[in-house]
């Protein structure tokens, strides 16, 4: 059953929403991964994977798109990221990624992750892209039957490291 929480608004995010991106994604990324993750390596990534610099170089690049959601007072809980396909397999021609989707922990349960799929999916067919790809980590069951409800496959897997310790990601595919 979904949750009922206040309103929120969704829009394409901008260069002045760098920091905005960046607080949701550090904040998602320990919510998700402090329990198996080292602790050091965890801060580090977050600190340059998810730091205001590093969205802000992503803001500036044509073929990237984030959509952001806020509540009406301007408080970032959610956001989705679509790239060119960055993966350990060769993608279909024409494909882009849902590199990030992340809504903070409270804010989840309420809908806002289909409402950025599908922003996402809308914008990847305004491309004409022919396949939507993603990763997802092996240890998140919850993410993997989140994305099988909107009909991606799992087509590979990839490893990502955290620091010095690696981890396995699903390749994930839904033609368009």
């Amino acid at each position: 059953m979904a949750r009922t929480l206040p309103e929120t608004i969704l829009r394409r995010a901008g260069p002045d929403d760098a920091a905005k991106l960046a607080l949701i994604g550090s904040a998602t990324f320990l919510t998700a991964f402090a329990h198996d993750h080292p602790g050091q390596a965890l801060i580090d990534h977050c600190s340059v994977e998810h730091g205001a610099a590093r969205y802000a170089a992503w803001l500036e690049k044509p073929d990237y798109a984030f959509w952001l959601l806020e509540t009406p007072l301007g408080a970032p809980v959610g956001y989705a990221m679509m790239s060119p396909p960055e993966l350990d397999i060769e993608p279909q021609p024409g494909s882009v990624e849902l590199k990030r989707i992340y809504a903070l922990s409270g804010w989840q349960g309420a809908g806002l992750g289909r409402r950025l799929m599908d922003a996402v999916i809308d914008e990847a067919r305004a491309r004409e892209a022919t396949c939507l790809y993603l990763c997802v980590y092996t240890n998140n069951p919850d993410a993997q039957r989140f994305y099988e409800r909107f009909g991606f496959e799992r087509v590979g897997q990839q490893q990502f490291m955290t620091g010095n310790v690696p981890f396995t990601d699903w390749i994930m595919r839904k033609p368009l």
